[in-house]
């Protein structure tokens, strides 16, 4: 084995003791785990906001985060959990089952979605039942999903006006009877995001990296060709959080390392 090789596996070795996951993200004001102060997950879900695209989707979307990205930051998922609950309870956040994983979950303060989605509304025959629709369900909305039998006698929706909710985009089929929480017009985030060359350009940045692996601010100033629609930041959360790569922390930062599997 010559010198050089020595140093590699020795400096490899040291990280294998030392792996752990982490996302330490000091440009976002929440306070990690490792430091003094509460936990502040609304505070990071704003911060995160800010790398969400507004003018990609003509500012028709409400600002969009991945619960998973929370993970890239915050190493007490409990904790994060906890806090998003309670954020869904007292009607300032709402979350949505993305379709693309069963585990992807889109994080949208209740707020925006409403403005967004009466913006969408204007001029439209729906407008009255999407109202109602945000009257009744919105304010307290713990749920992924609803089925026909809590749409009719819990919130007192006809069936016509489901299939209007439907036709809105606040309402998408999950299966006969039931209905996912929806974003109207989210299907261009989800293609932009995982179809188009997004998330997989960012793993290949970091797979085309000499042994797989890449400093964390490094990969954060890369530029990416205009396939990519997001901030690298976004994905670079995104990976982070999905555990597609792992981070392990040296002296000179944060590395990245993608993760066989």
């Amino acid at each position: 084995m010559s010198v050089m090789n020595r140093k590699r596996a020795l400096i490899s070795d040291t990280f294998k003791l030392n792996k752990r996951r982490v996302g330490n993200e000091k440009q976002f004001g929440a306070v990690n785990n490792g430091e003094a102060g509460p936990l502040d997950v609304k505070a990071t879900l704003q911060d995160l906001m800010t790398l969400f695209p507004r003018k990609l989707f003509n500012d028709a979307l409400p600002q969009i985060v991945l619960k998973h990205q929370l993970y890239s930051i915050h190493n007490d998922r409990t904790q994060v959990d906890r806090q998003l609950s309670d954020l869904r309870e007292q009607g300032e956040l709402l979350m949505f089952q993305l379709g693309f994983d069963a585990e992807a979950f889109g994080l949208v303060f209740a707020a925006d979605y409403k403005a967004k989605v009466l913006a969408g509304e204007e001029g439209r025959g729906t407008r009255g039942t999407v109202d109602k629709f945000l009257e009744k369900v919105l304010p307290s909305c713990n749920d992924l999903s609803f089925n026909k039998d809590k749409m009719l006698k819990e919130f007192l929706f006809t069936d016509s006006e489901i299939t209007q909710l439907v036709k809105s985009g606040v309402l998408t089929v999950r299966d006969a009877g039931s209905w996912w929480l929806s974003i109207p017009n989210s299907g261009r985030f989800t293609k932009y995001l995982i179809q188009d060359p997004g998330r997989k350009a960012v793993l290949g940045m970091v797979k085309k990296s000499k042994y797989n692996e890449v400093l964390k601010a490094e990969l954060e100033e890369r530029q990416t060709n205009s396939q990519v629609k997001f901030q690298i930041k976004y994905h670079i959360h995104d990976i982070i959080g999905a555990e597609l790569v792992e981070c392990i922390p040296t002296t000179s930062g944060t590395l990245l390392r993608c993760v066989d599997y």
